[in-house]
């Protein structure tokens, strides 16, 4: 009997040291593979489809027959940033869709991509179609902002409303390094963190050196994207004129990256624009203060007419 014990105490001992070996060296894959179980439970189903030869992940979630809503992630970013929204839009009746770009996520990272603006817009579009989205409502995060920006202006009976949260896509004073996006080192990974976040996480080391691990990995593909950005080509500032649709704008008040003046500017180049500042987040607003940027974003998709116009401020 207690030799039987002392077995059974000897494996779970050792898939203990395991699990903890797992979680020090691979802390991000334990921190994915949990939020996917979270976003699971909460009725988001994970899927792959074929678009223009490449693997496409996705997600999706809420009543089949409900209001379509597309969402849009941004640099560096994957379906899973969206795990706080997701369920609230679902929740509200909306059928939620949310791809992986290309090069993110678990989607496809072919060498021969630019990752620019337009490959990824043509892709989204691809996505539509092959989900048979006639006119969703779409929401864009940052660089998915500027892809769906892009969409609305190009295709833009196929947008019924569109919201950007912090978008990039206008020009704006620059004050930090891109190549902070890629960090190869802990001081790097705490500079990124400095710039997206207001009060910015103190990570332990052996979760640093994870981050630099995977950017070490995939990094190519997010410099690619800046490549393509930073060249300039690709900037809306000088086709919003053309942007007629109901538009809403959420900005962090405290973004560092992008800063609220240029979503002022985007109000200004777009004159229905709604204009949402929320207190206290910053570049990821979205997730650190979901609950504002949910009850702005519902209340203007589900506004009769449209709202337009006029600015407002949330506390976080």
């Amino acid at each position: 009997m207690k030799r039987w014990f002392l077995r059974i105490l000897g494996s779970l001992l050792l898939v203990v040291l395991f699990a903890g070996a797992v979680f020090y060296l691979r802390p991000l894959w334990v921190s994915d593979q949990l939020l996917r179980y979270k976003m699971w439970r909460q009725g988001v189903s994970s899927h792959y489809i074929e678009l223009d030869g490449h693997r496409i992940h996705y997600v999706e979630a809420g009543p089949v027959n409900g209001k379509q809503l597309l969402l849009v992630h941004g640099l560096g970013s994957r379906v899973e940033d969206w795990a706080e929204l997701m369920p609230r839009f679902a929740g509200e009746g909306y059928h939620v869709y949310a791809p992986d770009l290309l090069g993110y996520g678990r989607s496809a990272k072919p060498q021969s991509s630019d990752y620019s603006i337009a490959e990824e817009e043509k892709m989204v579009t691809q996505f539509m179609d092959a989900m048979h989205l006639a006119q969703p409502d779409v929401i864009g995060w940052s660089m998915g902002g500027w892809v769906s920006m892009r969409l609305a202006v190009d295709y833009p009976q196929r947008v019924r409303r569109l919201v950007l949260y912090d978008t990039a896509g206008l020009y704006f004073q620059v004050d930090f390094s891109f190549d902070n996006f890629t960090p190869k080192s802990i001081d790097e990974v705490t500079e990124l963190l400095r710039v997206l976040e207001p009060v910015p996480t103190r990570l332990p080391d052996f979760v640093s050196r994870d981050v630099v691990r995977r950017a070490a990995e995939n990094g190519w593909v997010t410099q690619r994207s800046i490549r393509a950005m930073t060249i300039g080509r690709e900037l809306m500032d000088f086709r919003l004129s053309g942007l007629k649709l109901p538009v809403l704008v959420v900005w962090g008040k405290m973004d560092r990256l992008i800063p609220p003046v240029t979503g002022e500017r985007l109000q200004q180049l777009v004159p229905q624009a709604r204009l949402e500042i929320v207190d206290g987040c910053g570049h990821l607003a979205p997730r650190e203060c979901p609950v504002p940027v949910f009850a702005a974003t519902k209340e203007f998709l589900a506004s009769e007419p449209a709202t337009a116009g006029g600015r407002r401020e949330w506390p976080k």
